[in-house]
């Protein structure tokens, strides 16, 4: 019973961490551990259809190598593109950047699939290591593509192609993700990025424009960009 409501505790202040949930329900999950995570799962988490999601992710987060030896028995049982595929974005879901990449790699030897989504996800792992040359290398493969157009991929793309110092590509392609209502992470990153080469007034026009549709942002979207939203603030306040 005391390792279930570690189990519990440690899964609610993860979801809470990772959606920005209001930092008062700490208190409650751990001076009420078992009434104060009842109350949490039930108000900010559960429903039915989660239910499955959630006792996978306490698991998890017991023991986090238990999905990954599971999908590595997997692969070693059944060699199958998909197989490799769930254990890559298995280590990358863990930040093992690294094992995702090989396997990743080794996926796209298999030409015969699809492989825009295992190139996306690579581009992604090769992002979270500032491999910005291979990011550049992996998306010119599929920039072409219709799916990559106003893609995070597209972002990372961008990202590369500043930190490398071709600003003029750089520029076209983070503003492809410049889009109302969304990518506010990433609209943050654009004008942070316009003001390093002097275009301040489009700089502001993005950040005037997020800080607008913040006001309007639904209390799961407020959570999710709560730090987002900060930065923005700080940055308006800083300017006037």
């Amino acid at each position: 019973m005391y390792y279930l409501i570690l189990a519990l505790q440690g899964y609610c202040i993860y979801h809470m961490v990772k959606n920005r949930t209001p930092y008062y329900w700490v208190f409650l999950i751990l001076f009420l551990p078992v009434i104060g995570c009842i109350i949490y799962l039930v108000t900010q988490v559960y429903n039915k259809r989660d239910a499955e999601k959630i006792t996978s992710d306490i698991t998890n987060i017991i023991n986090p190598t238990k999905k990954i030896k599971d999908l590595e028995n997997k692969l070693a049982f059944s060699e199958t593109y998909q197989n490799r595929i769930d254990l890559a974005d298995a280590f990358l879901e863990i930040k093992d950047y690294n094992n995702a990449i090989s396997h990743y790699k080794e996926a796209l030897k298999d030409t015969s699939q699809n492989n825009f989504y295992a190139t996306t996800q690579l581009i992604n792992a090769y992002f979270r290591i500032d491999d910005f040359e291979n990011i550049i290398a992996y998306a010119e493969t599929i920039k072409h593509q219709s799916e990559f157009k106003k893609s995070k991929s597209q972002f990372y793309y961008g990202m590369a192609l500043k930190h490398l110092n071709k600003i003029e590509e750089a520029e076209i392609n983070l503003k492809a993700i410049d889009i109302r209502y969304s990518f506010y992470e990433e609209r943050l990153a654009l004008a942070k990025f316009l003001f390093d080469i002097k275009k301040e007034t489009e700089a502001k026009e993005i950040l005037n424009e997020i800080y607008n549709e913040s006001r309007h942002m639904t209390k799961t979207n407020k959570r999710l960009y709560k730090s987002t939203i900060i930065d923005v603030e700080k940055l308006i306040k800083e300017l006037n």
